[in-house]
């Protein structure tokens, strides 16, 4: 499990919150790789695009007509928070499938602070755009009045857990993904069982590259969901 081990890029020192380490090295990297497709990649602008162009409208558009569809016309005033969400993880995946990367999201620092930022900021929507309104969403009043207090408390229970399944299922998915490739690569040095265990890294490989892409959309969605909420509080 040493591929999900944090390390200081420069030496074998404490690591303290200033140091420079192979997490921050990678995050840094998917920000750059996301800059050269968004912005380099886009600054011709042509009414043709080119490759990279058109790979950038696809997410944009991906993106875009996802929170229109999910979080209503309202929500597309926070469109560029969720596409920043949706790139950043998409990238972090592909990358920490790339040989001797690291996965920064397979850590649940990384994805617990994503999470929590979606949570208060969700939360601080629902105040500043209901007021006092925004508490209706926990109190269900279709349902009959003696079960409302109990589905109520459930509510209230189930929103505020959303930041541990939000982080957890990401972090936990692309951690899950890693170590069984890791454990069949550890199999490849027998001879007997070799070819078997080049085909299963190979399939598990392909999986990954499917996971990784459905992980940033289902955080990035996840968002749009809890974002609806806040918006439109009422059941």
């Amino acid at each position: 499990m040493d591929q999900f081990i944090v390390k200081p890029l420069f030496g074998d020192g404490p690591i303290s919150w200033y140091t420079p380490t192979n997490v921050t090295f990678w995050m840094a990297l998917a920000i750059l790789s996301i800059v050269g497709l968004l912005v380099l990649g886009t600054r011709g602008r042509a009414i043709v695009p080119n490759r990279i162009q058109s790979i950038a409208e696809l997410a944009y558009g991906f993106i875009f007509k996802m929170v229109e569809d999910v979080a209503g016309k309202d929500g597309l005033k926070y469109f560029p928070y969720i596409m920043t969400l949706f790139m950043f993880i998409v990238f972090s995946n592909f990358l920490g499938l790339l040989p001797l990367s690291f996965t920064t999201t397979s850590h649940i620092a990384v994805t617990a602070v994503m999470a929590m930022a979606v949570f208060i900021t969700v939360t601080v929507i629902g105040f500043v755009k209901n007021g006092a309104g925004f508490l209706s969403l926990f109190w269900i009043s279709s349902a009959p009045l003696v079960l409302r207090p109990i589905l109520a408390l459930i509510e209230v229970i189930s929103y505020f857990v959303r930041p541990v399944s939000h982080s957890i299922r990401l972090a936990g998915n692309m951690m899950a993904g890693h170590a069984v490739i890791k454990v069949f690569a550890a199999f490849a040095a027998v001879v007997a069982i070799a070819p078997l265990s080049i085909i299963a890294i190979t399939a598990i490989y392909a999986l990954e590259v499917l996971v990784s892409f459905i992980q940033a959309y289902v955080f990035a969605i996840l968002t749009c969901v809890y974002l609806k909420d806040a918006l439109h509080p009422h059941h």
